[in-house]
């Protein structure tokens, strides 16, 4: 017996980060948006593990140890429900690894949801985000999919109403960046002035819940995206070459280093994605709408 669950990837189209708390972490205003672009997990009984294999997409980035949050969600979910970890987890994989995409938190909820069933624990959807919130702050949403405010370090989920679908082009960059990395860079920017408190903009929640693709252009925005191309300037050549292709808007996703750019349609995402593969600023590019669910079981 086998399970497998589909786990999409993300994009943040507004990310405003508080100041550094006395435990490292920031308090973030952080409205998700769930893309078609999909990584899938396997959990199959073994006599040791949880092991894990990955194949696809920058399948050689990605640890195979139980530093995995794949490996992780396994071990928390068979010590929390006194099971057998013992587990096949297999990823294939189309996320970007290291991307800003939310690929490693997909993987430790889609590895949640798959050894549940598996296992026939029988945790409830809370105890699950539960579970999802002890792992890292994005795993919450790539179980819940969708569209969701996240506050508190970005665990504590919202919900949020979308009225359409938005097309987005995603550009991949030559190498990764260090999520932790861009945050050190973020304080350090920030050191000497005033850092407000983050609050999510109601412009954007209502051209999120219009299906408005103009409103939301005018209103996407990410307070990482200066650390981000300040540890990786030649993002900036990526940003410009997909607006001048047209892109409604272009940013940075999440801590990078993808970029990612709002189409009018699906007609006009291709378009731009046609114009960032010429333009020699970025290794691959990936077409994709949303808002889609979250983790399923397939």
């Amino acid at each position: 017996m086998s399970v497998t669950v589909r786990v999409p990837a993300k994009v943040n189209v507004q990310l405003a980060v508080g100041a550094a708390r006395p435990d490292g972490f920031h308090d973030l205003a952080n409205v998700f948006l769930a893309v078609g672009l999909y990584d899938e997990v396997t959990a199959t009984p073994s006599p040791d593990g949880p092991r894990v294999t990955c194949e696809g997409t920058d399948a050689g980035q990605v640890p195979l140890d139980r530093t995995n949050l794949a490996a992780r969600a396994a071990l928390l979910l068979a010590e929390r429900y006194d099971r057998d970890a013992g587990v096949h987890l297999h990823i294939a994989k189309d996320i970007p690894v290291a991307g800003g995409m939310a690929g490693g938190s997909a993987d430790g909820a889609g590895a949640l949801l798959a050894c549940d069933a598996l296992w026939g624990t029988g945790a409830s959807r809370e105890e699950l985000l539960d579970l999802c919130a002890e792992l890292g702050s994005d795993v919450p949403f790539s179980l819940v999919g969708g569209a969701a405010l996240g506050t508190g370090r970005g665990e504590k989920l919202t919900e949020l109403e979308v009225g359409g679908t938005f097309h987005w082009v995603f550009a991949m960059a030559g190498r990764g960046l260090s999520t932790p990395a861009v945050f050190r860079e973020f304080d350090r920017l920030a050191e000497g002035r005033d850092v407000p408190e983050p609050v999510a903009s109601q412009e954007l929640l209502d051209a999120l819940a219009k299906g408005d693709p103009d409103a939301l252009a005018a209103a996407v925005s990410n307070d990482l995206q200066p650390a981000a191309l300040s540890l990786f300037p030649e993002l900036a050549d990526t940003l410009a070459a997909g607006r001048a292709a047209g892109a409604l808007a272009s940013l940075v996703s999440g801590s990078g280093p993808t970029t990612a750019f709002l189409a009018r349609d699906a007609e006009a995402a291709d378009e731009v994605a046609d114009a960032l593969r010429s333009s020699g600023t970025c290794r691959s590019v990936r077409t994709a709408a949303g808002p889609v669910p979250g983790a399923t079981v397939v």
